[in-house]
C-alpha cells in the first residue's frame, strides 16, 4: 500500500465560526490550531494547506484563568538596543483582544512560513459577535471545557 499524500485537488477548505465567550484560552486556542491546520480531517498532509478557516467571535470575553490575567506577559522588542518591552495579559486584552488569541494560536503551530502564512489567512478573530464572513456560511463550533469553576 503506498502512502497517501494530498493533492491540490484533494482539498477542500471549510468555515466554522467559534463563540470564545467564558472559553478558557489554551483550550480555544488548540482546537483552533487543528482546524487551521486540517489535522481533523483524514486527508492531513503536513506540507500542504489543508485547515478550514476559523472566525473566532467575542474575543474579549476570553477567560484567563488562575493569575494569568495579571501575570502573563507578552514581549516585544522596538529594534533598539535595552528596549524590550513587555505587556501584560489584561491590558493586551482590553486594547486588542484579537491579537491575545492569535498570539495563543501562534504558539500551537509549528514554526514554519507554512504556519505563518496560515495564520495570516485562514484565522479571523473580532472582539464582538458581528463578522464579516456571513456569505461563507460558517459552521458553529463549541469547544468543551472540563476544567473546574471556581
Amino acid at each position: 500500500m503506498k502512502t497517501f499524500s494530498a493533492k491540490q485537488s484533494d482539498l477542500h477548505h471549510d468555515w466554522h465560526v467559534v463563540d470564545a465567550t467564558d472559553v478558557p484560552l489554551g483550550r480555544l486556542a488548540t482546537a483552533v490550531a487543528q482546524l487551521i491546520r486540517g489535522k481533523h480531517k483524514p486527508t492531513f498532509t503536513p506540507h500542504m494547506d489543508g485547515g478550514d478557516f476559523v472566525i473566532v467571535l467575542n474575543a474579549s470575553k476570553i477567560k484567563l484563568t488562575g493569575r494569568k490575567a495579571s501575570q502573563k506577559t507578552y514581549f516585544r522588542h522596538t529594534g533598539y538596543m535595552g528596549h524590550d518591552r513587555y505587556t501584560v495579559a489584561q491590558d493586551l486584552l482590553a486594547k486588542h483582544p484579537d491579537r491575545v488569541i492569535e498570539k495563543a494560536v501562534f504558539g500551537m503551530l509549528p514554526k514554519n512560513s507554512l504556519a505563518r502564512q496560515k495564520l495570516r489567512t485562514k484565522l479571523k478573530v473580532y472582539g464582538g459577535a458581528e463578522h464579516p464572513h456571513v456569505a461563507q456560511q460558517p459552521k458553529p463550533l463549541t469547544i468543551v471545557s472540563n476544567a473546574k469553576t471556581n
